[in-house]
């Protein structure tokens, strides 16, 4: 094969830019302005490496699937006109080969062209990430594992409250709201990850989870001693780069509740609207207590958002037989899979009802800063 088709052959000082920038440079492959694809036998060797094999059917179905999801995507949810978009990219009639997305990205005459093959190569990227992981496969089954315990533990009467963990057990924790957040969609997750420059499929650890809404936020540490006591979560899953507590440190959280037991006895019991003002009161007597809180950086939610949020996994056992795809698997087999718990006092979630918390506004800031991105040169 002459070696401008098949393969690469570079003069001796002669390096491709955008690989080095992701390889050895810590940068994203979406931010990358072009490509080096010369023509259509080095595209079709990149898209070997990358997982497809354009000579087969099933393969370039699934190619021209996620082609198809971009441009909705793209004129849906990110409100690009469809005018705006040149025939050549949108049109399979016109685009013929998708590996001309490629050789069109590293170079074409009309420059509106390239800018939007690139566009267009941003989107099915974070699609064929998205949508090629195991919750693609087992999705009724990771949510059946994860959320149904949870669900179960909820009794919805008079009031909300947790389940009592045996029968003298007479506390109940009081909930304001119980949501199961439904599992993200593969289109939130492109705009999500579209949007953060650090995001990759492999770290979106909110597809689906919880969250509970306590009346205080001594409430919302009973819920965390709750989650833990009815093995509703295993605390050593939990991945601590992920974690944030904006809500109250647990350190003077402590210090109150070491107080409270020494001066009353442990079996001694308080309103907790009467814990949270003995909260507040520690916290004026602390020394910068606020250093003490955190939260994992997020340039779309308002810092006015305060809860405490963690990523817990599950091992989830899949049985032998089909999955969820119609495919066959032989044997049980496990994986881990991660869920979110967001858990916060009743003042915060009406807090972000409102104003710049409203989840509208999160999105809006998420799907401003995707197209910004996916048109970036």
């Amino acid at each position: 094969m002459h070696p401008d088709k098949g393969h690469h052959s570079h003069p001796h000082f002669k390096f491709d830019p955008t690989a080095l920038s992701v390889i050895a440079g810590g940068a994203s492959t979406l931010d990358q302005s072009k490509l080096y694809i010369k023509n259509i036998h080095q595209a079709d060797a990149f898209v070997k490496s990358y997982g497809f094999d354009y000579s087969l059917d099933e393969d370039l179905k699934r190619l021209w699937y996620f082609h198809r999801r971009s441009l909705v995507l793209m004129t849906e949810k990110l409100k690009f006109n469809i005018d705006e978009i040149p025939v050549e990219i949108k049109n399979p009639e016109h685009l013929k080969d998708m590996r001309n997305l490629l050789v069109w990205a590293t170079h074409h005459d009309d420059a509106k062209i390239q800018k939007w093959a690139c566009a267009m190569l941003r989107c099915i990227h974070v699609f064929v990430h998205s949508e090629t992981d195991l919750f693609s496969h087992f999705a009724e089954e990771i949510q059946r594992q994860i959320l149904i315990p949870f669900e179960n533990a909820v009794v919805h009467e008079d009031k909300l409250y947790f389940r009592p963990l045996h029968k003298d057990d007479t506390t109940k924790i009081e909930l304001h709201k119980f949501q199961t957040k439904p599992f993200k969609t593969s289109t939130s997750t492109v705009i999500k990850l579209l949007a953060k420059p650090d995001a990759l499929a492999v770290k979106v650890f909110d597809k689906l989870g919880v969250r509970i809404v306590t009346p205080t936020i001594f409430d919302s540490f009973q819920v965390i001693r709750y989650l833990v006591d009815a093995n509703l979560i295993s605390y050593p899953h939990i991945m601590p780069d992920q974690s944030s507590n904006n809500m109250y440190p647990v350190e003077e959280f402590l210090q109150v509740m070491d107080h409270l037991e020494k001066k009353h006895g442990k079996e001694f019991m308080m309103d907790s609207f009467k814990v949270d003002r003995l909260l507040r009161q520690q916290l004026k007597v602390s020394t910068n207590p606020l250093l003490k809180l955190f939260r994992k950086e997020n340039p779309y939610s308002s810092i006015d958002f305060r809860y405490i949020k963690f990523i817990c996994r599950k091992l989830i056992k899949i049985a032998p037989g089909l999955n969820s795809t119609g495919g066959q698997n032989s044997k049980e087999f496990s994986f881990f899979y991660p869920f979110e718990v967001q858990i916060m006092d009743q003042h915060a979630y009406e807090k972000m009802q409102t104003g710049d918390t409203d989840h509208e506004a999160y999105k809006n800031r998420q799907i401003k800063a995707a197209r910004k991105r996916i048109l970036s040169t």
